[in-house]
């Protein structure tokens, strides 16, 4: 497994030819120097997403010490408290419940409601982008949309929104493999600054509601039962890390890989309406977001004629998946008018992104906006890539208008 090497910068950059051999050569193996196992193929990916013998979690059915798992360190309990009570960790019944009444709240009316203030947001962004003669579009454009989107969802306050952004890059940085001792604290110190931040938050909004998805989320209730303020703050932290990350780095990787295929850009160019909505799809899953989803395997499984024992750790691998030749035509080639796309980069099953709607909504008004604005956007310097790879995205993509 020399090939799969999610630690090294070559790998990161480009990891489509490893993939491709893991799926000819190894498409289940055990890979030592994580401890997991790598599923590559599309339709084992999507068969475990689905299979209740794997879960986010084992700690509904096993102890740390049935599992033969050493717990976590006692220095993260902020981080863990906040993570496992998020919708992404947890399983049934927990997750049944918790997901009905956030979805009482979070409806796609709700996120219909917001499109005109995503389109004037994203409008304004690019206006001012432009206006700079270019710049960085990760930083004046992908990052502070969504944030201000989900700030104005939640009803955070305008100025305290500049806060958000270091706390969800802070946090999401533990889902990295191994992260370092370093990631670790400021992941920690994030957990417990946001926790307070929105436990302050939701107080207020007990006493004075308003129309946002906080005050929803908190009135939300079913025969009696409502959300714990501790599933409320997590909740909040889990919409603003899973939507914010996912739509700066489809953003920043999209266009990266339209520049990179200007064939296909000029295709969109000469007709955004029709094509919009298909090419944001298929950049989903040409350079996804999230390379890779890990579940516990609560009882033993066969994979493709692999056995795989409980108390395994599986790694499912989504940039693989993505890139299937057995399920999708010419695979590595970017086609903004592909139509049959069943890419897993929201996921499947019961963990299927929550905010896929508000994420597709946010791509199309921000890819939207700058192809009408900046009709010949085009690439000032080739970029490089963050060191991380579960979460993968640019360090910045320099454009001029």
């Amino acid at each position: 497994m020399r090939h799969f090497d999610p630690w090294s910068a070559e790998f990161v950059a480009y990891p489509y030819e490893a993939y491709a051999e893991l799926r000819r050569t190894a498409p289940v193996v055990h890979h030592e120097p994580t401890g997991q196992w790598l599923i590559s193929r599309h339709r084992d990916v999507s068969a475990l997403l689905r299979d209740r013998r794997l879960g986010r979690s084992y700690t509904h059915r096993f102890s740390h010490e049935e599992f033969g798992q050493q717990p976590p360190d006692p220095a993260h309990e902020p981080f863990h408290t906040l993570n496992d009570n998020g919708l992404l960790d947890l399983e049934a019944p927990d997750h049944t419940r918790i997901r009905r009444l956030v979805a009482k709240a979070f409806t796609p009316r709700t996120v219909e409601r917001l499109r005109p203030t995503v389109a004037a947001l994203a409008d304004e962004l690019v206006g001012e982008l432009l206006a700079a003669g270019g710049g960085d579009l990760i930083a004046a454009v992908a990052e502070p949309l969504p944030v201000a989107v989900i700030a104005e969802l939640l009803g955070v306050p305008a100025g305290d929104r500049g806060l958000l952004r270091p706390w969800s890059a802070a946090i999401t940085g533990m889902f990295e493999l191994d992260p370092t001792p370093a990631a670790a604290r400021a992941a920690v110190a994030a957990s417990t600054e946001f926790s307070d931040y929105l436990r302050a938050l939701i107080r207020l909004r007990r006493t004075d509601p308003g129309a946002d998805l906080l005050s929803a989320l908190i009135a939300a209730q079913e025969d009696g039962d409502r959300l714990t303020e501790q599933e409320l703050v997590s909740t909040c932290v889990l919409l603003l890390n899973a939507g914010h990350e996912a739509t700066v780095n489809t953003t920043g990787n999209g266009w990266w890989a339209l520049f990179r295929n200007p064939d296909q850009l000029a295709l969109l160019r000469s007709d955004v309406e029709r094509h919009l909505p298909t090419a944001i799809e298929e950049l989903l899953r040409f350079d996804t977001p999230l390379q890779l989803f890990t579940r516990w395997v609560l009882d033993d499984v066969e994979v493709a004629g692999v056995p795989i024992p409980r108390g395994s750790r599986v790694a499912l691998l989504f940039g693989s998946a993505n890139r299937d030749e057995a399920r999708f035509a010419d695979p590595d080639r970017l086609d903004l008018t592909r139509t049959d796309n069943p890419h897993l980069s929201f996921g499947a099953g019961i963990h299927f992104c929550l905010g896929a709607p508000l994420a597709r909504l946010e791509l199309t008004e921000s890819f939207g906006a700058l192809l009408r604005r900046a009709p010949d956007l085009s690439l000032a310097a080739e970029p490089t890539w963050q060191p991380g790879y579960v979460i993968r995205g640019l360090n910045e993509l320099l454009v001029t208008p």
